[in-house]
């Protein structure tokens, strides 16, 4: 019997779409990237990466679960905008709705009061709620999965010690078919590996209690990590930068140009503890408020732990991100002249801090020339912070106000354009309609 050339185009396409899917399902795990042997966290032998830092391994279960809960960065995303931290109501903007975070104060209606401690490790590693209800992947649990039992419920105990607020929880509003939470049960099946950390015996003590840091508690990779067509990360461009909520979570790798690879231990030290490296930038928006709640409470072991990790990732290059510039070039002044709305918004509202060459004349943080997102010819974190400010937990002579309220889309994109032009290594193009946009997605 003679096969219908058509059923061997269809055979062809799904046969093609199992191989891809394949592909995209069987990715590495974070730290495949290092070879070596990996092991049971029972089996290793070298100092315990897990747990807090080694000053306050004697301190009480509560002290470790705070310092554990301030590691995992649990407050900025489970506390609204202005809102009691930890009752939850902060909305994830994403491209088919908007979720909110829950309630994770002891409260026993709304919050996690009624939970046991296998709810609680169900929750925080599997992405199983109240009701067995399956939570979306913007509670970052195929990262928290790694994390140790003793130091997810020293966490629960933590959150146990603050006060009760009852606070449902505002209803998502997700287009069909992502409203099916059932569906989570599939894309975990595939993408939330539940497994415990496990050392690699072939490197340092202090690299392995890095990777503990990053990737379990810090979960750094749900924003720097590029995304799969299924919303998982991609670890094949691990830590390479990727683009959500309408900020750019920069490439993190050794590349030299796009990524950190031209940094100083010091420099990397300084901003994850700090928020700001001279000559490098100032963490704004989302990274600035992990730095505020989060980083800058890790011990300094901790961070030189991070920065150790951070550094055996294998550069990667971000297309279209060139290296920052540090100096003002004479070009870029001409350039610039022909934006004169622009410039004249700069005059008006940014000089005073910025300066003509980009280089503050009040305080360090102000300095725009050599950062990142100055050199970012995408210029969407330069509006976002135009728009919202740095939101920043810093002295107010510190921190960038915001001037979303004061000026137009129009004028936003214009002296965003203005500032890439003048100070980085190429000007962006945004216009009102992109604005709106980038306010839309925050």
């Amino acid at each position: 019997m003679k096969t219908h050339p058509v059923l061997w185009v269809v055979a062809a396409i799904v046969g093609l779409g199992v191989v891809i899917t394949a592909y995209i399902v069987l990715g590495p795990r974070p730290t495949d990237f290092a070879g070596g042997k990996f092991v049971a966290l029972s089996a290793y032998r070298d100092a315990d990466p897990t747990g807090v830092a080694t000053e306050l391994k004697s301190a009480s279960l509560v002290e470790r679960g705070e310092y554990l809960t301030r590691a995992a960065d649990c407050e900025v995303c489970h506390t609204a905008e202005n809102g009691t931290p930890f009752a939850g109501g902060l909305a994830f903007v994403l491209p088919f709705g908007t979720i909110y975070s829950t309630n994770i104060t002891p409260d026993v209606e709304t919050g996690i009061g009624s939970y046991t401690d296998a709810n609680f490790l169900d929750a925080v590693r599997k992405g199983i709620g109240r009701g067995h209800a399956k939570l979306y992947p913007a509670m970052p649990y195929p990262s928290y999965t790694y994390m140790s039992d003793a130091d997810a419920l020293a966490i629960m105990a933590y959150l146990f010690t603050i006060k009760p607020v009852h606070a449902p929880a505002p209803k998502n509003t997700l287009a069909f078919p992502f409203n099916q939470r059932s569906l989570m049960s599939v894309w975990s099946a595939f993408f939330n590996p539940d497994k415990r950390f496990e050392p690699n015996v072939d490197r340092s003590a202090e690299w392995n209690r890095g990777a503990y840091l990053v990737e379990a508690m810090g979960h750094c990779g749900e924003c720097h990590t590029p995304r799969n067509l299924f919303f998982a990360l991609n670890n094949r461009q691990k830590f390479g930068g990727f683009v959500q909520a309408g900020w750019r979570a920069y490439n993190i790798t050794a590349d030299r140009s796009s990524g950190v690879g031209a940094w100083s231990d010091a420099d990397l030290a300084h901003y994850l503890s700090m928020g700001h490296a001279d000559g490098r930038g100032t963490a704004s928006g989302p990274m600035g408020e992990a730095v505020d709640a989060s980083l800058q409470y890790l011990k300094p072991s901790d961070i030189t732990a991070m920065v150790t990790y951070l550094r055996s990732v294998p550069g990667i290059v971000t297309s279209g991100l060139p290296e920052p510039r540090s100096t003002l070039a004479e070009p870029a002044l001409a350039a610039t002249d022909a934006n004169a709305r622009g410039k004249e918004v700069y005059e008006g509202a940014c000089v005073g801090c910025h300066g003509w060459t980009g280089v503050s004349p009040v305080i360090p943080f102000a300095t725009l020339t050599g950062t990142r997102s100055v050199n970012d010819p995408t210029a969407n974190n330069v509006a976002q912070i135009i728009i919202g400010g740095g939101r920043r937990h810093l002295p107010d002579a510190n921190n960038m106000p915001a001037f979303g309220t004061t000026y137009s889309d129009t004028e936003i994109a214009a002296v965003a354009n203005y500032v890439t032009a003048r100070y980085g290594v190429k000007g962006s193009q945004l216009t009102a309609a992109h604005v709106a946009k980038l306010r839309a997605a925050d």
